[in-house]
Parts: structure tokens; sequence; C-alpha cells
């Protein structure tokens, strides 16, 4: 079963078997997107900071993930809020019985799945096509987080088409990528360096970076395979 839900900002493609999964799913983002509210109004600082945000201590759990997976990256907090807002909904899924569950916000993913499944790449006008990412089966949580510089609205002060982390811990992937996609600039030369920006962090298993004709990967990824990318399937407002 799929769903696209939108509540505000947020844009999401839920999928998983049960009808049941899809609600928990959409009750856990309208929880967590009004805790964050209620903290932004408190600190409307936490939201325009590009740095790292000092506060950690009796902070809502939503606002705590980000901060941490922020912090990490050495950039703000709100570089992980469509990973963490992904994650705590498969969370809840989970917590419902879910063993096959997707929630993709606008790119960042928080997955766990029991079957294999195949997440396609969508890198703008990139001439790298066709590009998909095989995925084996996880008894666990796990993240596949994109940035980019040339695709859609979040802010980037990169060159990157697609910058792909991977991580079990999906806020730190959501901010990583952001990182990632920010020391991203023109060039062989300069994708291979991009990675200097994510390699020394614990916790990330591994990166890919599409800009124009060059991709360049670091640690460890799953499969790369060739797959139709439709482009109905991306989320999207």
């Amino acid at each position: 079963m799929k769903e696209h839900f939108q509540l505000k900002e947020t844009i999401v493609t839920i999928v998983t078997d049960r009808e049941s999964h899809i609600k928990r799913a959409k009750e856990s983002i309208h929880h967590n997107r009004a805790v964050l509210e209620r903290f932004i109004a408190l600190d409307p600082f936490f939201r325009s900071t590009l740095e790292p945000y000092a506060t950690v201590e009796n902070v809502p759990e939503v606002v705590k993930r980000m901060i941490l997976a922020g912090n990490s990256m050495g950039i703000g907090p709100m570089s992980a809020v469509a990973g963490t807002i992904a994650a705590m909904a498969v969370e809840s899924m989970v917590a419902a019985g879910a063993t096959f569950a997707i929630v993709d916000n606008g790119g960042d993913i928080a997955l766990i799945n029991d079957r294999p499944v195949t997440i396609g790449v969508y890198a703008g006008t990139s001439p790298v096509k066709d590009l998909a990412f095989q995925m084996p089966v996880h008894d666990n949580i796990t993240g596949i987080c994109t940035s980019s510089g040339t695709v859609g609205p979040s802010i980037s002060f990169g060159m990157a088409d697609a910058a792909i982390i991977f991580s079990d811990d999906v806020s730190l992937a959501d901010a990583a990528a952001t990182a990632l996609g920010n020391a991203t600039q023109v060039g062989k030369e300069a994708v291979e360096k991009a990675f200097d920006a994510v390699k020394h962090v614990t916790g990330i298993k591994g990166a890919v970076v599409i800009q124009g004709e060059y991709i360049g990967m670091w640690g460890a990824i799953p499969e790369m395979v060739e797959a139709h990318i439709d482009y109905d399937c991306i989320t999207k407002g």
C-alpha cells in the first residue's frame, strides 16, 4: 500500500502493508510536527540558525534528535528535520507491528524492509540517469537521505545534484547529506574532496555524490542497479 500525505511543509510518501500502519505514520507526523512547532514558537532561533545549537537538556525527543544530528555535522538542527520526522513515523509503524515500512520525506527516507526494495535516485538535470540502490533486507530502521543544490527548495551552499548518505541514524543521515551537499563543488576532484565532510563521522556507513556527469562513492553502499525512474513516484509538492 502506498499513500501520498501532506501536512503543511511536510510532504511524504508512506509505503507499507496495512492501512493501520499508514494511520500510525500520519499520527506520528501530526504529533511530532506539533511538538516541533511549539518549540520553535518559544525559540525562533532554532529554526533559523545554520550553526550548531547548544541546548540539548529538557527538550522534546524530536528536537533532541535534530540538535544532536546537526551538531555532529557542525550545522544547524533544521538540517535534520525531514529525516527525523520520517524516522519517528517509521518507529511508530514498527511499534504497531510493521515489518515493511517506508516513509519518504522529500528524498529523506527511513525504512525497515523484510524484503529487498529498490530505491531510485533523482539528480535533476544531471546526465546520470536511471540509477537505483538495491536495498537488502533490514530488520532495523535505516536511512537513505539526499540533499541537492540544484533540486528542491532546501538550503544548500554546494553544487551537488544529489548528495546521498546511508546511516542507521536517519537524523544523522539527513544532516550529513546537507553537509555533504554543502561541500560539493564543480568537477571530478571537487566531488572526491567533498567526502572529507563526512568521512570522520561515526555512524555514517557510506555516501554518494552526483554532480553533473560525475559520480563519486565512499564507504559501504548498497548494490547500484539500473532502473527506470518514474518522475511521478518522486515525493514532491
